[in-house]
């Protein structure tokens, strides 16, 4: 989907949560377009209007409840046929008054781990899936083989500490070695709703089931039409360019853009920066993490460009 134009239309999705984690989904009504199929409620923009202001008076109107708005999801831009819009996801934990469907819609709370994207409208489907990611993705070191133990148990306890994505990236290890330290996190990393992501191992995350993933490299986007994985497994996109971001769109559930820093790892690769960042997410629906020479300090600078959160290596273990 391309992007939107400078015209696009303006419109708030408000991401109400409840105490327990559920999500408040709104199902759009017979005669509208997309009808039946479920989106996050809110509305169009009005002339002169602060996004906050007015994604309140859009769930005043059509909930009857008066809004206290935390802050930033995601943006994403989309276009159906010749109709751009800019999709405006805030999140709202806070509200007063009794909700009530006063557009005639029908209302339903849901686990977000549990709802299927293929009931929401194209648009959506991004929202959920930045609602669902966490704000924080650590990557494993490049070390030999022999480090299978010690790093076994480091992931398993970053994952009981609260970590929910990892990497196994071990460019050293054999493909059959990385599939087994996978195979033998699983249990745990299912039992917490945590997912391991293979590098570029599409075969092995397939194998794995539920729980596993895979984070494409950027040479393998040009190679893949659709997603390689079901919608339960994560894929995760290796992105450098705009261009990356593009072929990213329609096979991935998120993308890591990098380098933002410096970084060691790469020390010839020239960092894009934080304006460079914001600008090249601006054009993709995907939720994205910065990487390269990031660490848990610039989660709050990722969120205000824009991004999904961080990624990185030796600032996550």
């Amino acid at each position: 989907m391309p992007a939107p134009t400078t015209a696009a239309m303006h419109v708030m999705a408000g991401v109400m949560l409840d105490p327990q984690g559920r999500v408040l989904l709104a199902q759009r009504p017979p005669g509208k377009h997309l009808a039946g199929l479920w989106e996050f409620p809110g509305g169009k923009l009005e002339a002169g209007e602060t996004p906050v202001d007015g994604l309140v008076r859009e769930l005043r109107e059509e909930l009857g409840i008066e809004a206290s708005v935390d802050g930033p999801l995601i943006r994403v831009p989309w276009r159906y046929g010749e109709r751009s819009l800019l999709l405006d996801a805030r999140l709202v934990r806070r509200w007063q008054g009794e909700l009530a469907s006063l557009d005639g819609q029908a209302l339903r709370w849901a686990d977000p781990a549990s709802v299927d994207l293929d009931l929401l409208t194209p648009a959506d489907r991004h929202i959920l899936r930045a609602l669902q990611l966490p704000p924080r993705y650590a990557i494993t070191a490049d070390v030999p083989s022999t480090a299978f133990d010690e790093w076994q148990q480091r992931i398993r306890r970053a994952m009981a500490a609260g970590e929910r994505m990892v990497l196994l990236r071990f460019p050293q290890w054999p493909t059959a070695r990385v599939r087994e330290l996978a195979a033998s996190l699983l249990t745990e990393a299912r039992a917490v709703d945590a997912q391991l992501l293979l590098s570029g191992d599409v075969a092995g995350a397939l194998a794995l089931g539920a729980g596993a993933g895979v984070q494409l490299k950027a040479a393998q986007l040009a190679s893949w039409q659709e997603r390689p994985l079901p919608v339960t497994q994560w894929v995760g996109a290796s992105c450098h360019h705009a261009a990356d971001l593009q072929q990213a769109m329609d096979i991935a559930d998120f993308a890591t853009l990098s380098p933002v820093a410096a970084t060691a790892t790469h020390p010839d690769a020239t960092p894009l920066g934080w304006e460079a960042f914001e600008q090249l997410i601006e054009g993709s629906p995907l939720p994205v993490y910065a990487l390269g020479g990031m660490t848990l300090q610039e989660l709050d600078k990722a969120r205000h460009a824009g991004g999904q959160g961080v990624a990185g290596i030796r600032g996550f273990w």
